[in-house]
């Protein structure tokens, strides 16, 4: 019987995404894979991070899972297309920058966080286009290894990546920052020491959301105890 939420990404940045929707679906049964055998999926090419992807769903496909999150911008944005067509009786649900959110929040000068591959993706320039207001300014910044630094717990690395960042924007008066990849929402209270009084937007409850429209549209919510298991290999 398919009864899991299978949540994956290329280490414990989902795990951000996994408690929002451990807070919005508390009933239903998690399979958590965060991949660091192949982390950072931002150096691997097209070809190698569909392989990688596709074996992970398949993984899940056979323990059971009737949904599938790609807790990470990156594999969302150069994969899930590829997967929804590849695994068409699966439903999946990707997590993208946030910029729609700090647009409906009236923002008026954003910086949009994310690893290269993110940044440089044609979906994040879609979004990009299709939400901003005319007096708004976005800026893309990409950030080569503060996601590796946060799946090491590197504090002092994390420290002067995000302090090189404020110096570079620190005359833009930045009122919100979009973190476009799940590492990030990991260290939230970090980012807020640097970043005084910016509003602080992720994709995460939008996810959630969009899995609970899913599970109701096909009849798929499930009213057990909830559970949660972490893989550590596939």
């Amino acid at each position: 019987m398919k009864n899991y939420i299978g949540v994956m990404d290329s280490g414990k940045g989902g795990l951000s995404v996994l408690e929002e929707l451990k807070r919005v679906l508390p009933n239903e049964n998690y399979i958590y894979y965060g991949d660091r055998c192949n982390n950072p999926y931002g150096s691997k090419s097209d070809e190698e991070l569909l392989s990688i992807t596709q074996n992970i769903v398949e993984n899940f496909i056979k323990r059971g899972c009737k949904v599938i999150v790609v807790a990470c911008n990156t594999a969302t944005v150069r994969c899930i297309e590829k997967l929804k067509k590849l695994y068409p009786n699966i439903i999946f649900v990707g997590t993208v920058p946030a910029v729609k959110v700090a647009y409906d929040a009236g923002c008026r000068n954003t910086l949009v966080l994310a690893t290269p591959a993110t940044i440089k993706s044609e979906r994040t320039n879609e979004l990009v286009t299709e939400f901003k207001r005319s007096n708004q300014n976005i800026y893309l910044e990409s950030c080569s290894n503060l996601a590796s630094s946060i799946e090491e717990d590197d504090e002092k690395e994390i420290d002067n990546i995000l302090k090189d960042i404020y110096n570079k924007y620190k005359s833009k008066d930045i009122d919100s920052i979009v973190l476009g990849c799940t590492h990030y929402s990991l260290i939230k209270s970090t980012i807020k020491e640097v970043f005084v009084n910016v509003l602080l937007f992720d994709g995460n409850l939008g996810v959630a959301k969009e899995v609970r429209r899913k599970l109701i549209k096909y009849d798929l919510l499930n009213n057990g105890e909830g559970s949660v298991k972490i893989l550590k290999n596939l």
